[in-house]
């Protein structure tokens, strides 16, 4: 077992789905993640289901030690929790309230392998970075070439002049979970944001502001 190493994060967002995918690679990456982070001693914060790689990562890092948030909308409730939990749920309203609560609970951002929902998640995250409302780092973990259509897009988008260059390194990714947390330990933001820090009110981030900017 490895030594327990300390981390810059207290607190890790890892958006993940509700399904587990079609290979067993998704799911030992899944497994993966949640022992380094129990390694570096992350807390961990989820959409809040049991089920697929929501419940994969959440049991893991639970088992180990270390604080599980979970935070999901009430109408997904009986989708995505089958059976007891684990950690902390906390039901919202909808799923802005969602991404909104994760975001201000949490240090960092990464994605595994996912869907729509884990897609959207990750973007608003890489947006809100571009725009200055966060400089938190955002990660893929690139399980097997997953996102490498994805990122394959992203510099598109910068060749064609609708994302400028600075603004690509926002995406960190890695194939493995440990490349992927020294990476984002790593990360200063190089990018010029579209707005300045302080101009936001950071509605999105629920209470961030009032607690990173205190009147």
């Amino acid at each position: 077992m490895e030594e327990n190493t300390s981390s810059k994060f207290k607190r890790v967002c890892v958006f993940c789905g509700s399904h587990p995918g079609r290979r067993q690679v998704f799911s030992d990456a899944t497994v993966d993640l949640g022992i380094e982070l129990v390694n570096r001693k992350i807390d961990l914060v989820y959409g809040g289901g049991s089920v697929g790689l929501m419940g994969l990562i959440s049991q893991k890092v639970y088992d180990g030690g270390c604080h599980v948030l979970g935070v999901i909308p009430k109408a997904l409730v009986p989708l995505e929790i089958s059976g007891e939990t684990v950690g902390e749920v906390r039901i919202v309203l909808d799923m802005h309230e969602r991404k909104a609560e994760m975001a201000r609970q949490s240090d960092a951002f990464i994605a595994l392998p996912g869907g729509y929902g884990t897609m959207e998640e990750v973007l608003e995250m890489i947006t809100w970075s571009q725009l200055g409302i966060h400089k938190k780092p955002v990660g893929l973990l690139n399980v097997d070439g997953y996102y490498n259509s994805l990122l394959a897009l992203f510099d598109n988008g910068v060749k064609e002049g609708f994302i400028k260059p600075g603004a690509r390194h926002i995406v960190l990714s890695a194939p493995t979970a440990k490349e992927l947390l020294i990476a984002m330990e790593q990360y200063t933001p190089s990018h010029d944001n579209v707005a300045p820090h302080e101009s936001w009110e950071m509605e999105q981030l629920g209470n961030y502001s009032k607690e990173k900017n205190p009147q």
